[in-house]
């Protein structure tokens, strides 16, 4: 059964939330029945979302752990989850910084271009505690750099201008009710399924 439908939906956290500005803790505890639930509430909460990924501490849990769902530029369906990542420095030769519009599910509606490498390879832990790499490209990079992040305290709009970030608060602003009311339509349609 998908782990989108094992899950409870969780409150997203939004910009402002301390816990999103802040480092979070290293998962040390693995195998768990808590960290099994917490991933599939964070799967069914970027499910009712419609995200890519979401990060713990974008539900209040102070951990590094995040999970995507989602699928490529390529067409190439990406789902899993990675405690504890790193980022690897990849040398400039081994990748291109690609100007694209990014959002986040913590800053509800805005889209804002912000420049990334095409290219990401995070290491990490499972659930089990079992040493993983995770490699992306494209937007599947961009995703694994925006959650990795997420677990260091920053969001999307640190990477952008004073004036653009000022835009994006003040579009978020304007458009977060109707993204909170369609979220929770999907809450409501998601529970009654299951």
């Amino acid at each position: 059964m998908s782990e989108a439908f094992r899950g409870t939906p969780r409150r997203i956290t939004v910009v402002g939330e301390e816990i999103l500005a802040r480092r979070c803790r290293e998962v040390t505890e693995f195998g768990t029945p808590e960290l099994d639930q917490l991933i599939d509430d964070m799967f069914a909460t970027n499910h009712v979302a419609e995200g890519a990924a979401i990060a713990a501490n974008q539900v209040g849990v102070d951990l590094q752990l995040f999970v995507w769902d989602m699928t490529d530029d390529r067409g190439t369906h990406h789902r899993g989850h990675i405690c504890n990542p790193v980022l690897d420095d990849l040398p400039p030769d081994q990748r291109t910084l690609l100007e694209e519009p990014e959002g986040c599910l913590s800053v509800p509606g805005p889209y804002r271009t912000v420049a990334r490498p095409d290219r990401a390879i995070v290491r990490g832990q499972d659930k089990n505690g079992t040493p993983i790499v995770v490699e992306g490209r494209g937007y599947f990079a961009r995703c694994l750099q925006h959650e990795t992040d997420h677990l260091h305290g920053r969001l999307y709009l640190d990477r952008l201008t004073s004036r653009e970030r000022k835009s994006a608060l003040r579009e978020m602003a304007a458009s977060q009710d109707e993204v909170f009311a369609r979220r929770a339509a999907r809450s409501s349609s998601l529970a009654s399924s299951s």
